[in-house]
This record gives C-alpha cells, sequence and structure tokens, in this order.
C-alpha cells in the first residue's frame, strides 16, 4: 500500500478534481503490475496497473489507494475490469467519498466472490486526496466572475493589448483564488490573444483549464495543452480534420455541446463540470464568454480588479460584450458588495445571487 501511496503522487497536478490513485496488482509475493492515474480523463489506476500485469492478474491481489469506481463516468467502471481479470482479493486504503461509488465498488467485488479488505493506510490517503475530499462534501456549483479593468471600464486596449492592466498585488491574489477553485475557464479568443498558462504559478494546486472553444480552432502550441493541469475543452463541432485526435492524444478532454442561437449553453457546461466534480468554477473572460455566462445566470459572485489608468477607444474590449441591456432598470446588481484597496488597485467583489 505504500508502493500504491508513492505511485498516486506521480499524479499530482494532472488528476484534480479526479483524485490521485495509486495501484499494485500482486501474485505469490511478488509486484506483477502497477500504474496510477496519471491525468483527469485518462485511465484509472487500477487499470493501467492490471494493463502492465495482464494474464498474471488472475489470481492476484490488487492494492489500490481508493476504491475502485463503480459508475460510467469518463471512462468504464474498474469494478468491471477488476472482475474480468480474475483478481481474488482487493485491498483498499479508503472508501471513495463520491456518492456515485461510496461503497458500492465494495459491494460488487463481494458480491462476485472477490475478498475486499479496506482502511489500510487510510489516513495517509485522505490526507494525499483532501482536496477531492472536500470537493465531494461541497457538491454545489459555484461561479465565480474576474475581471481585470481600467479605469474607464476595458479589459484591452483598441489593439487587444491587456498586459498587464492590474497591479502585482491584484494578480498575486488571483493566483491564490485559482487555487482554491476547481477550474478556470476562459473563451478561445482569450487562448489566442494573450496564451495564457491558467495556473496558480506555485501558490497551490493548479485548477482544470476549461476552454470554450466552438470550433476546435486552438492553436497547438497553446499553452493551457501543456502538462501543468488538466485541460478540458468544449466543443461544438470541429473544423479541423484529425484535430480531435490529435488533442485526445495529448490528453486533454474534449466535451460536446450544442450552440444555441449562436451561443454556448452556459447552464449546460456547468451541469457536466459538476458531473466531473468540478464545482468551483472562476471564469477570467474574454469579454463575449462573460457576457453569455452573465446572460445564462449562472454566476454567482463577481470580483472586479480596477486599475487607476484610463485606455480609451471605441474599439477597445469591454469586461461584458454581447448586445447588451436596453434599460437601466434591467441591470444586473451586485449585493453585498465591498471594495479593498489591492496594491495599487481598487478590488470591488459582491454577490449576483
Amino acid at each position: 500500500m505504500r508502493r500504491a501511496l508513492l505511485l498516486a503522487k506521480r499524479g499530482k497536478n494532472r488528476t484534480f478534481p479526479n483524485p490521485m490513485v495509486g495501484s499494485v496488482v500482486v501474485k505469490d509475493g511478488r509486484i506483477v503490475g502497477e500504474g496510477f492515474h496519471e491525468y483527469f480523463g485518462g485511465p484509472h489506476a487500477e487499470i493501467n496497473a492490471l494493463n502492465e500485469a495482464k494474464d498474471k492478474s488472475k489470481g492476484a491481489t490488487l492494492y489500490v489507494t481508493l476504491e475502485p469506481c463503480n459508475h460510467w463516468g469518463k471512462t468504464p467502471p474498474c469494478t468491471n475490469t477488476i472482475i474480468k481479470a480474475g483478481i481474488s482479493r482487493v485491498v483498499a486504503a479508503m472508501k471513495d467519498p463520491d456518492p456515485r461509488t461510496a461503497g458500492k465498488g465494495f459491494k460488487k467485488l463481494e458480491n462476485r466472490g472477490i475478498r475486499v479488505t479496506s482502511g489500510i493506510l487510510g489516513k495517509n490517503a485522505a490526507q494525499l486526496n483532501a482536496a477531492y475530499i472536500n470537493a465531494m462534501k461541497q457538491r454545489n456549483s459555484h461561479v465565480i466572475a474576474k475581471v481585470a479593468m481600467s479605469l474607464d471600464g476595458k479589459i484591452a486596449t483598441k489593439t487587444g493589448d491587456s498586459k498587464w492592466i492590474s497591479s502585482p498585488a491584484s494578480r498575486a491574489f488571483v493566483h491564490h483564488l485559482r487555487s482554491r477553485v476547481d477550474g478556470i475557464l476562459v473563451g478561445i479568443n482569450t487562448v489566442i490573444r494573450d496564451n495564457p498558462e491558467l495556473t496558480s504559478h506555485g501558490r497551490g494546486k493548479n485548477p482544470v483549464r476549461i476552454i470554450i472553444d466552438p470550433t476546435l480552432k486552438i492553436p497547438l502550441p497553446s499553452r493551457v495543452l501543456d502538462n501543468r493541469a488538466p485541460s478540458i475543452i468544449f466543443y461544438s463541432k470541429s473544423m479541423y480534420p484529425g484535430k480531435e485526435e490529435i488533442l485526445k492524444n495529448k490528453g486533454i478532454l474534449l466535451a460536446r455541446v450544442l450552440i444555441l442561437n449562436g451561443e454556448i449553453n452556459f447552464k449546460l457546461i456547468i451541469k457536466k463540470l459538476k458531473k466531473m466534480a468540478i464545482y468551483r468554477v472562476l471564469i477570467e473572460g474574454g469579454g463575449e464568454t462573460l457576457a453569455t455566462a452573465l446572460n445564462a445566470g449562472v454566476v454567482d459572485e463577481a470580483f472586479f480588479f480596477i486599475a487607476p489608468i484610463l485606455t480609451g477607444g471605441r474599439q477597445a474590449i469591454t469586461p461584458f460584450e454581447g448586445p447588451g441591456i436596453a434599460k437601466i432598470s434591467d441591470s444586473l446588481r451586485l449585493k453585498s458588495w465591498r471594495v479593498k484597496k489591492m496594491g495599487k488597485d481598487l478590488l470591488i467583489r459582491g454577490k449576483l445571487k
């Protein structure tokens, strides 16, 4: 089990919001296969270990740091594969807190004649996946809109330049905020224009990077496609033959979502993210993406970082693009808002729900 825990740590920053899991297959006192959950959306630890063990899995003992899943998600249930492989005993560190499994995996294995032992180094496993366990306890979506803007309400100049509107103090706060959410969401135009990393810059865990890219036009060298954190792309239809396969081979999770009246279905995206245990989402732009999220009514809270600069320009980008409203009386209003000085900037934070 200690070996399995060491293996699990290899998935750090690549599996969240899924847990880090390690697995070892032992037969006749010898390790015949081992594996770990390598990246979000990829094969689970048990599958990788069984694939390495191959025929030696029959009659062997499977050690795993978390109860094997018993539901269909991004991959098939691990319990089915364990049964098919002929494993005779499963030793687990802890029960999975995800209610879709939560004891059901153990029960299914036992019903098929497989001996199950749990609680071995359970505290170690729980400590390893504290963020995952906390996310399972929350279970409710919370969406934050973050905006860095000039005093005259621009998030970029007429040429698209936006580095850096906010102060170093504000950017440090945002990196800390990123480490506290499960996912960061941006539109494809932000990726193309700014080529952001969307990481916490060493201030904690890196959240899942979520990109809305209806036609899969994302450039392959984009930083959001590197291996520093998991990435999900929501798209409608690829306009580039073979690009889906290329992105999947890079470990990117692709999720289809319909375009309604020319706009992405934000409510469906948040619903899909919730099913993936991505509950806390930080939307960082750009203007069209933020406007669509607001119009869909999915934003719970907003952070406005206002810099004491003036950019002007009719073509300069504003925080919330889209068609806008016709009457001031129809405006969305911040509730329970407060103001804080953040370096040279002002941070206005308030609730929309």
